[in-house]
């Protein structure tokens, strides 16, 4: 499995993944899930993927390649899409196809048509947007009340990201945030593991501020782990015991 997140505030975007691949116990692997399209200073689209590996990189290919509308007789791409909401189209027309044309293969072999990606970027001159699309191709988007979409194995990361993220904090702090929501989950979930690809996109500027692999060992993301299992151990002998008694 894998755990991605976008948290969108109002400095910009953040967005990170994992790596790792398992199909089961004996076949672990390190494959890159969080890909960026970049045109400087005019477009940036970031794009993070969970669920079946190799539907995930057919879609990826054929965004990156282009495929051709018969009803626009455009041949058409992400780099070459009017809006975001338009691209995030594109990415849910080519999930429907994959699954018209390998969905009853995938069926007869029983392995599931399971796959979702987070989208987000600007193209200037329009805001910054954030997407998850699903496997039916889709979408919902991120909104300033819950600033962020997850996807893949979200559950021990979000409360977290409940607790600490909303639209007005600091870019950074909110990348500090998400990395915390990421150590949880790997500390429950051993689908979930590093390295991390990492994005910080400041609005405006269609040219990411921050490209990054945390590796196994990186300090800052060691660091990170030991002061938030310290903290939340500070803090569970901070509260006082519960005062119930056994009234029998």
């Amino acid at each position: 499995m894998t755990y991605c997140c976008g948290i969108l505030v109002r400095e910009g975007l953040v967005m990170f993944g994992d790596t790792r691949t398992n199909a089961g116990v004996d076949n672990i692997a390190t494959f890159r899930k969080l890909h960026i399209f970049n045109d400087p200073g005019k477009r940036i689209m970031a794009i993070a993927s969970a669920g079946n590996l190799s539907i995930s990189q057919s879609v990826l290919s054929i965004l990156a390649e282009g495929f051709d509308n018969p009803e626009t007789g455009e041949h058409e791409t992400l780099m070459n899409a009017p809006s975001m909401f338009q691209a995030a189209q594109r990415v849910g027309h080519v999930i429907r196809t994959i699954h018209s044309t390998e969905g009853k293969a995938l069926e007869a072999s029983d392995v599931s048509f399971d796959v979702s990606f987070l989208f987000g970027g600007q193209i200037m001159g329009e805001r910054m947007r954030l997407f998850m699309i699903y496997s039916a191709g889709n979408f919902i988007e991120c909104t300033t009340d819950t600033p962020y979409l997850q996807i893949g194995e979200l559950k021990d990361g979000k409360p977290v990201l409940d607790r600490a993220i909303n639209y007005e904090m600091d870019i950074y702090d909110a990348l500090k945030v998400g990395l915390v929501s990421i150590d949880s989950t790997m500390r429950s979930n051993l689908s979930v593991g590093l390295p991390i690809d990492l994005m910080v996109l400041r609005r405006d500027t269609c040219d990411p501020e921050l490209l990054y692999r945390i590796e196994p060992g990186e300090p800052y993301f060691t660091d990170l782990r030991e002061r938030w299992s310290a903290a939340l151990r500070a803090a569970h002998i901070g509260i006082p015991r519960p005062p119930y008694l056994n009234k029998r």
